[in-house]
């Protein structure tokens, strides 16, 4: 059995944005709950905002301008630790799945 995805979000403290980080934790717990190995929040400075999943790196807040709304992180996450899950309502105008015909 492998081991189940890990998530890092890395928060800027100068820029207080812990509550940021502690809430897009809490919406993948709430969205992948046991599918996932562990959330760690860990804090930085010099307004650091990455998201990693599996150490591969889904948002960075100056490459991807800004943060990312929780659908889109949700989406990002899920296109990592299994790319054909269906997430619902936040799924329905982006995430298409493949047509065999």
């Amino acid at each position: 059995m492998s081991e189940k995805p890990t998530i890092r979000i890395t928060y800027c403290t100068q820029c207080q944005w812990l509550l940021r980080a502690g809430w897009m934790a809490q919406e993948l717990l709430s969205t992948f709950g046991t599918d996932l190995g562990e959330v760690t929040l860990v804090p930085g400075t010099g307004g650091i905002f990455t998201i990693s999943c599996n150490d591969v790196l889904v948002w960075e807040r100056k490459r991807d301008g800004g943060f990312p709304d929780a659908a889109k992180l949700k989406q990002l996450v899920r296109d990592v630790i299994d790319p054909d899950r269906d997430l619902g309502h936040a799924d329905r105008k982006t995430h298409k799945k493949t047509d065999p015909a």
